[in-house]
């Protein structure tokens, strides 16, 4: 099995940052893609932000510019530094990562982790 565990969330004026963590661990043979969602009241989840193994990243256009997402392959982590918040921005913050269990398997399996709340406040 695969956990996922975040940190980082909270409540935060408008123009403020944050930085979400997200730590993979257990039974990973090699991690593959990783990105962050989001999911506000009464809305479908979107991906904000993802990130190649190699560290290609790519962004939604509403966040491009004040969002960055980076990765530490050595610790199977995934971060994603917010700044420049707005009120829109306010959501429950998922990471999602592709893991490849052992060394035979040819298709990443995508985990989940359990969410963290973004409160931007005006």
């Amino acid at each position: 099995q695969v956990q996922l565990v975040e940190s980082g969330g909270g409540l935060v004026q408008a123009g403020g940052s944050l930085r979400l963590s997200c730590a993979a661990s257990g039974s990973i043979f090699r991690v593959n893609d990783m990105g962050w969602y989001r999911q506000a009241p009464g809305k479908q989840r979107e991906l904000v932000a993802a990130i190649s193994r190699g560290g290609s990243p790519t962004y939604v256009d509403s966040v491009k510019g004040r969002f960055t997402i980076s990765r530490d392959n050595a610790k199977n982590t995934v971060y994603l530094q917010m700044n420049s918040l707005k009120p829109e921005d306010t959501a429950v913050y998922y990471c999602n990562v592709g893991v490849f269990t052992t060394v035979l398997a040819t298709w990443p399996v995508q985990y989940w982790g359990q969410g963290t709340q973004v409160t931007v406040s005006s």
